[in-house]
């Protein structure tokens, strides 16, 4: 697939350096990292916002900054959405007339994304006839995303939407974002540094640390790099798999996935069989096991083979497993020598279904 976005970027500031290069195509790239990595300024430099000391950002075709060649975009013209932490909505319009702020000053030609569809896909058609001061702080970020929408971008910028929400308000507007990804039909660059933001939107990360990146692709292979751990949390360390529901077991109110050679059972999901989504493994959640194990309470055994085996925090390893999928299992390095395992060596995998993080993102 194509890149949408290309991005080469230095900027120097007292006591910081920016230098960052990276390329996605459609859907949701994430840029994660810690507070001063330089999230910000990287979507500030994108907007228009910060004039870099040197670089290229071309967006498709269109080249919108690039020092050498003397090209830099202003703002207006960049066809950028940016939506903020905070919704900066105008307090005395309608929630109707704040998204049609920018739309109202587009030629009809340029109308890709009608009113009528943004409403329904953020499902704010109740919301209409309100001023901001009535809504909750999840229904201001959905006018908010809204009106940047409308405005018909070609590139929306999101930094830190959710940052400002209790936890209630953040899980009523992620599956509104999540749907932006699939059928807004405009790339989104997704400022985070929230994990399971990250693995619940993600198509590409970009994985920054003070001003550089240390890791760029697909979500679902960045996540197995056990070198990333220190940057998302020795703790969040593990697998994001792609499955998809196959069956419901009513009687244990249990659903099993299926995945490329097997199944996962965990709690029963809210989802229709056949819907596509991910879930999230820790490695601290997988236990290992030599000889297949009988008589157990737990759900999950994958039988398969360790890949790799990488040094962890202290007295840990990463075990790095195939199974059909690729899993981590983190375990002490006594457990390692003692289970003798090593590249090659067939293993089973016990995950508990509780412990399967699923329904991350229905597709």
């Amino acid at each position: 697939m194509p890149a949408a976005i290309s991005v080469r970027l230095r900027h120097e500031v007292p006591g910081f350096v920016l230098d960052v290069g990276f390329e996605a195509a459609q859907g949701i790239t994430v840029l994660f990292g810690r507070s001063g990595a330089g999230k910000t300024m990287v979507v500030d430099a994108l907007a228009g916002l910060v004039r870099p000391s040197a670089g290229r950002i071309a967006l498709g075709g269109r080249v919108l900054f690039d020092r050498d060649a003397g090209i830099d975009l202003a703002p207006e013209r960049r066809r950028i959405g940016y939506v903020f932490q905070d919704s900066r909505l105008f307090p005395h319009l309608s929630v109707a007339n704040n998204l049609r702020y920018g739309w109202r000053r587009l030629a009809p030609a340029e109308r890709r994304i009608g009113f009528d569809r943004v409403v329904a896909l953020l499902g704010i058609e109740a919301l209409l006839g309100r001023r901001p001061h009535r809504l909750s702080g999840g229904e201001r970020q959905r006018v908010a995303i809204g009106r940047a929408l409308l405005a018909n971008p070609e590139l929306l910028l999101m930094d830190e939407p959710l940052a400002s929400l209790d936890r209630p308000r953040r899980d009523e507007i992620l599956p509104f974002i999540e749907q932006l990804g699939h059928d807004a039909g405009v790339p989104i660059i997704y400022v985070t540094h929230a994990v399971d933001e990250l693995v619940r939107l993600a198509t590409t990360v970009v994985v920054l640390e003070r001003g550089t990146v240390v890791a760029a692709g697909p979500l679902e292979a960045t996540m197995l790099r056990p070198d990333l751990a220190p940057y998302i949390g020795g703790a969040e360390a593990g697998a994001v798999v792609a499955v998809t529901v196959a069956r419901h077991d009513p009687a244990y109110a249990l659903t099993h996935l299926a995945f490329a050679g097997g199944e996962l059972v965990v709690p029963r999901l809210d989802l229709p069989e056949g819907a596509r989504l991910r879930v999230r493994i820790h490695a601290r959640d997988v236990a290992l096991a030599r000889v297949e194990p009988a008589a157990i309470s737990t759900l999950n055994v994958l039988c398969g083979k360790v890949t790799a085996i990488a040094p962890a925090e202290g007295p840990q390893v990463d075990v790095l497993i195939d199974v059909g999928i690729l899993l981590w299992a983190r375990i002490t390095r006594k457990s390692a020598v003692a289970l003798e395992l090593a590249a090659g060596t067939p293993i089973h995998a016990l995950v508990k279904s509780v412990a399967v993080d699923a329904g991350l993102q229905a597709r």
